[in-house]
């Protein structure tokens, strides 16, 4: 690596600093500038509290369905039983001190044309330019027996708060000798390594409570982010790869993809057998959020952007981040939303003021935490290319933690991985 890893992580950890992903531009300061934003999840609160940083004479509304945010990211610390509920929950109350408009309403329409937004609960607003964060939106269709209604009883808990809660309860319920069955989604999706970063700690909780216990994970593919890195903690901490290993995993080609959910019984029926599980935690695939489908933000499941400004390509003025844009090769992360929230923060505060947007860089760091003291992280940069509007990985940027880390260091990159969620958060919600 080019960089040493813990100066990187000490750059791009804090995500603290605007300048830090790229210059904000010297803004000529004017009124009766209107910026909307659309969802307050990671993406949409750092674009607004940004917004409000570059340029205190624009007018910022962030509109979001709920008066708090659960960050999926460290949320499978919460079924480990190592971290409560409540500290993943953060609410707006500080970016309202930023003189941030916050407005708990769900929107119904935008009126791209016209340059309106229109709520559930009757309000309308008028923005120059318009940020949509719009999260993810589950493809159902694609998992033959499993719905949104069963959703209640066969958790995801890939939107963190009350399905994280669910998924909870069932592991604590569960008897200790029990099955937890694990069905990844087809790529792409929100957070890569995190249905194998959740195995690893449904398998920290269940080795300390009920050791007796095993989880089978199902996969819809044949390899994943991370995989030697995850195998590898797997034998060190849960016997991976022995007759009594805690967690098995079964690629897609071995056995692993599903032709049907029976969620009343708790059964994954594959082309090759019928799996019972006491604990059933399925992932569908992925796709933009609703309101970029229903504004006309998307071509096929996702929303294309102009890499540089995050503008949509298909509809002028509005701008799209976090998992719902297009923005390969960055992965669909918090640490990316974060990142492409400065960006589009940036390039709105630019082009409301007429000067023409920065040049951006961008980062990406995700950790995974697999054991007690036991963590391995990914970091990158990225460099924007202009000619192909692609966003391509700076060569000899970032790294990963190399195979056969020591013990010392592994606990370490856990410290830095705790590090990492309170500056992160503190920095986009506080």
């Amino acid at each position: 690596m080019a960089m040493d890893r813990r100066t990187f992580v000490k750059v791009t950890g804090g995500a603290a600093i605007a300048g830090m992903t790229l210059g904000f531009p010297n803004i000529v300061r004017g009124a009766g500038k209107n910026v909307v934003i659309v969802g307050g999840g990671t993406g949409g609160a750092t674009a607004a509290k940004y917004l409000r940083l570059s340029d205190p004479t624009v007018k910022v509304t962030l509109i979001e369905a709920s008066k708090a945010y659960y960050t999926c990211y460290f949320s499978n610390e919460v079924l480990a039983g190592v971290r409560p509920l409540e500290s993943i929950r953060f609410s707006y109350k500080a970016l309202e001190g930023y003189g941030i408009n916050v407005i708990n309403d769900v929107v119904t329409f935008i009126d791209a044309a016209n340059k309106r937004v229109f709520t559930r609960n009757g309000a309308s607003l008028d923005y120059e330019r318009l940020i949509v964060a719009p999260g993810i939106d589950f493809k159902w269709e694609l998992v033959p027996g499993y719905n949104k209604t069963d959703a209640t009883r066969v958790p995801h808990a890939w939107q963190a708060g009350v399905q994280t809660q669910i998924l909870l309860r069932q592991l604590n319920a569960m008897p200790d000798g029990g099955r937890v069955i694990l069905v990844p989604p087809t790529n792409p999706f929100r957070c890569p390594p995190g249905p194998y970063e959740r195995a690893s700690q449904i398998a920290r909780y269940l080795k300390k409570k009920k050791p007796k216990s095993k989880i089978l994970i199902l996969d819809q593919k044949d390899k994943f982010s991370k995989q030697g890195l995850f195998k590898q903690a797997w034998e060190r901490l849960y016997g991976f790869g022995t007759e009594n290993s805690m967690i098995e995993w079964v690629g897609a080609s071995a056995g692993g993809k599903i032709s049907r959910i029976d969620t009343a019984n708790r059964q994954v029926i594959t082309d090759f057998d019928t799996h019972k599980a006491d604990v059933l935690n399925v992932i569908p695939p992925q796709k933009a959020g609703p309101i970029a489908f229903r504004t006309g933000l998307t071509k096929g499941d996702w929303c294309p952007v102009n890499k540089q400004t995050f503008e949509s390509l298909l509809i002028p003025g509005i701008h799209v981040i976090g998992d719902s844009a297009s923005a390969a090769k960055m992965p669909k992360s918090g640490y990316a939303a974060n990142s492409q929230a400065k960006i589009a923060a940036a390039a709105v505060s630019a082009m409301i003021n007429g000067i023409a947007p920065p040049t951006p860089t961008y980062f990406n760091t995700c950790y995974s935490i697999a054991g007690d003291d036991y963590a391995f992280s990914v970091a990158a940069v990225y460099r924007y290319d202009a000619a192909s509007n692609t966003i391509l990985p700076v060569k000899g940027s970032g790294g990963l933690t190399p195979a056969n880390a020591d013990l010392d260091k592994l606990k370490l990159e856990a410290l830095y991985a705790q590090s990492w969620y309170n500056n992160i958060t503190k920095d986009s919600f506080g």
